[in-house]
């Protein structure tokens, strides 16, 4: 297995020392140049979660600033689960690429149902927010099961059976070679990396990376399933010592658990699985994936950055000042909130009137009545007048100066982080709607970068597992998670010679001179599968690159949460314009119907414009292909009024008539001339009879 697992082409050999060593370098290397943003990340998500201090005191609350501006973005930015829409790269009447598309669309969406997309989507958009930096990683998997040879023998001897010990199977294996196995179940598998699992090589852009890692936490059990005894007892055990965690957290959820570094290198085309901390590589080996790109994840989704690094600046770092000031206002206003108390002071020592004083002044009597036995000595000091409160109104003053300073700054952070009031939902009643509607483009312009970004990284996660679906999975796989039922290459053969057959029957019945069999009515699903292509020619064109006939997208506006009104006007937009492009085309195509293939051409140009008009297009399509078959078919006569008709026939039954009084005046004369004819031979004939007695009579 280790031969096989470190052999190259051409007989080299990696030394997995030598490997472990030089990794652990580099990965130690890349944790050092990540380390401030890395240390800064820790601190953010700890503001977030409010994780600090103790929130009991007064003073020591926090205004939840960066909580609330993430709360208002997370929607803003992301609201639900791509749609992969998957289209023949040219809009070409092209049956195999189309039936392709289809099929790895439908893959792509069950796949992405499958893996839980959306929420694996949000965990990148909250680390997009909070670290400026979110990924994820791809992989394929496949279920096995032992192949089934066929048909046992007849008669096979005690304990000789197809799957018994000593059988077929077995002697399969007995020969030296691996047992046959099936590919049972497959599937591409999405798993979220978090932030400070994921590594790359020290690099400007993302093009000149050339390694990329990230850390999996696997139990002594995986590990073993995974890469063997013999690398549990000689390697993983080095590195099982390493770093459990920062946090109490974090030592709970890793105990028991090795990290395991996944490292692809594109620079040397190979993978290496290294435990942390240990000095020996678990694994080295060729990619198991040939991708395009070779990584087997898209690029992060990076938030603010600049042009001399990868390494991300979180949108907190920005007004984090503000932020603290925000909270040294809050603490200050929760101190002297808790001052505004009223403090009573009175004289001490004066027998009953003290005591009075008291249970009047207690918070629990709402009202009170109190005696006072010495009425006139409390009337001496002044009644009321023998109580002094503490004044509280320059406390209440500077409260309101705080709170208008702390409101500027939150404004400020507003300002800063480009959240407008629309986009926080909060307006004024003055404000007419077209001064809203400007509010609201304008504050969603500085979000739409952000938008664009997490899209894009939605696109790419797509089109890697489009990609892995398409060299990996199996013909059966395809059509099973599709439902589409394509016939192979040798069913269509089948069915076509089938159709040879009856018709050389029937050529032959002819030729002989015998009743000519009906051929074997094919049933209307057969009939509709020998119209389209074979599952092998999908196949083949999924599996070749170079010729791979579609590309994968996503829709527009597919992750936001979309605007209702806007998705209303744009369909309204599209029946008006087909509509009216249709009243006029249909004048049109009565007076040239030539034409009629433009029109419908112009109308698919101006349909495809429109994202509300794509589920129209393939109807439109086919309705257009049948109006330029019906346009270039011969037109039959046309045909005469009613009124005109009974004229037509009248004069039709008038000719009639008339050819056949000629017809009879014809054959009438006919017989006459045949009679006179018959009477001239006849009156001929006893001339010649008379002449011919006269004769005899001279010469007796």
């Amino acid at each position: 297995m280790e031969d096989e697992i470190t052999a190259l082409e051409g007989g080299e050999r990696w030394d997995p020392a030598k490997v472990g060593a030089h990794w652990q370098q580099e990965l130690e290397r890349a944790q050092r140049y990540f380390k401030s943003w890395h240390d800064r990340c820790v601190k953010i998500e700890k503001i977030y979660l409010d994780q600090q201090s103790d929130q009991t005191s007064a003073a020591k609350r926090r205004f939840p600033m960066l909580w609330a501006n993430t709360s208002v973005l997370q929607p803003a930015v992301y609201a639900r689960v791509p749609q992969p829409v998957v289209e023949r790269r040219f809009k070409d009447a092209e049956p195999v690429a189309r039936i392709a598309s289809e099929l790895v669309e439908r893959n792509l969406s069950y796949t992405g149902d499958e893996a839980d997309l959306d929420s694996i989507m949000r965990a990148v958009r909250d680390d997009f927010l909070l670290c400026a930096r979110g990924t994820v990683w791809l992989r394929y998997e496949a279920d096995f099961e032992p192949l089934d040879m066929g048909v046992e023998p007849s008669n096979p001897p005690a304990g000789q059976g197809l799957g018994a010990p000593g059988g077929i199977v077995d002697e399969i294996g007995a020969m030296g070679g691996p047992q046959p196995e099936v590919i049972a179940d497959e599937r591409v598998c999405i798993d979220y990396v978090h932030w400070s699992d994921f590594l790359h090589s020290p690099a400007r852009r993302w093009k000149d990376v050339t390694w990329v890692a990230r850390r999996v936490p696997m139990t002594d059990e995986e590990m073993e399933k995974r890469f063997g005894t013999e690398a549990m007892t000689s390697r993983a055990a080095e590195g099982a010592a390493g770093k459990k965690g920062e946090s109490q957290a974090e030592r709970a959820e890793n105990e028991g658990k090795t990290h395991i570094w996944e490292i692809w290198c594109k620079s040397e085309n190979y993978t290496i699985w290294i435990a942390d901390g240990a000095p020996v590589a678990l694994e080295v080996s060729e990619p198991p994936l040939d991708l395009t790109h070779f990584w087997p994840c898209p690029r992060p989704a990076y938030g603010t950055m600049s042009t001399s690094s990868l390494i991300p600046v979180p949108d907190y770092v920005y007004y984090q000042q503000q932020c603290d000031e925000i909270d040294l206002l809050t603490k200050r206003i929760n101190k002297l909130t808790d001052q505004l108390r009223l403090k009573i002071f009175y004289p001490s020592g004066d027998g009953a009137i003290s005591p009075a004083i008291e249970k009047a002044m207690r918070p629990e009597n709402d009202m009170v009545m109190v005696p006072i036995p010495e009425w006139a000595a409390f009337t001496d000091k002044g009644g009321s007048k023998a109580i002094v409160t503490l004044p509280i109104d320059e406390v209440q003053k500077v409260i309101v100066a705080c709170m208008a300073a702390r409101k500027q700054l939150i404004e400020d952070v507003y300002q800063i982080t480009g959240i407008s009031d629309i986009v926080r939902g909060d307006t004024q009643a003055s404000e007419t709607a077209t001064a809203q509607r400007i509010k609201s483009q304008w504050g969603s312009i500085r979000i739409r970068d952000r938008q664009a970004e997490l899209a894009r990284f939605a696109r790419d996660i797509i089109r890697l597992a489009g990609e892995i679906i398409c060299d990996q999975f199996q013909p059966e796989t395809l059509m099973q998670v599709s439902g589409i039922k394509l016939p192979t290459m040798a069913e269509k053969q089948q069915m076509q010679q089938m159709q040879m057959a009856a018709q050389q029957a029937a050529m032959r019945a002819e030729q002989t001179g015998q009743p000519i069999p009906q051929p074997p009515e094919m049933p209307p699903q057969q009939q509709q599968m020998m119209g389209q292509p074979t599952i092998d020619e999908v196949v083949q064109l999924l599996r070749n690159d170079s010729i791979r006939g579609f590309q994968i997208d996503i829709e527009t506006d597919s992750t936001i949460e979309p605007d209702e009104d806007a998705e209303k006007q744009r369909r309204m937009e599209f029946v008006q314009m087909v509509g009216g492009f249709m009243q006029q085309a249909g004048a049109m195509a009565q007076q040239s119907p030539m034409l009629v293939p433009v029109m419908v051409e112009t109308l698919l140009f101006a349909a495809r414009g429109f994202r509300a008009g794509r589920q129209l297009e393939s109807t439109l399509e086919q309705v257009g292909a049948q109006l330029s078959q019906a346009a270039s078919a011969p037109k039959p006569e046309p045909q005469p009024a009613p009124g005109e008709m009974i004229k037509l026939k009248t004069a039709q039954v008038k000719a009639g008539a008339e050819q056949r009084k000629a017809e009879l005046g014809v054959a009438q004369a006919e017989i006459e001339h045949r009679a006179t004819v018959e009477k001239a031979r006849g009156e001929m004939a006893a001339q010649a009879i008379d002449q011919m007695r006269s004769a005899q009579s001279l010469y007796q």
